[in-house]
């Protein structure tokens, strides 16, 4: 495995320190939503955004772990995957970013593009690669593996070795 394709192993870690993130986030929204106030009520703008970034790091962990286990299942380095690990990392790190600022800065709101861009990026990346990589022809298991034909004796087409006796 060559040193660029361990980029999935650092969307494991995104995906498990969003998970953590989401926890971490969960319990400090828990210990003043009983606030009426706070945030400036249940329904404002503010409270929602903090609500938005504490999901966000359970959702974008979620995808980036699936994007891991995809990765592994595929088994097809290319950079179009490599930069789809890299979208993914950077949503997941953005998203929650933008939320928290977005809810003391609203003007902060099109830094939002960044978060939604990368997303997309990564899922399309994704869904192309998975595409093209179901789109390959299929190759017969005989030319690739060798294929058992009597007991004892291995034959392999395609190189000098046409028989071998076990």
């Amino acid at each position: 495995m060559n040193a660029t394709w361990q980029t999935p192993q650092l969307n494991l870690i995104a995906a498990w320190v969003g998970i953590l993130l989401g926890f971490a986030s969960g319990m400090v929204l828990g210990l003043f939503f009983q606030r009426e106030n706070w945030l400036g009520g249940y329904t404002s703008m503010k409270r929602r955004l903090y609500r938005l970034a504490h999901i966000s790091f359970f959702g974008l962990g979620a995808v980036n772990l699936l994007l891991y286990f995809t990765a592994q299942h595929s088994g097809l380095p290319s950079a179009s995957t490599e930069l789809a690990c890299w979208a993914f990392i950077i949503g997941a790190i953005t998203m929650p970013i933008c939320c928290i600022l977005m809810a003391h800065f609203p003007r902060t709101q099109p830094l939002f593009a960044l978060p939604v861009l990368s997303l997309l990026l990564g899922g399309v990346l994704t869904v192309g690669t998975l595409i093209s990589s179901a789109t390959l022809p299929a190759v017969k298991a005989g030319e690739i593996m060798p294929k058992i034909t009597r007991a004892g004796s291995l034959t392999h087409h395609g190189s000098r070795i046409t028989n071998f006796s076990l």
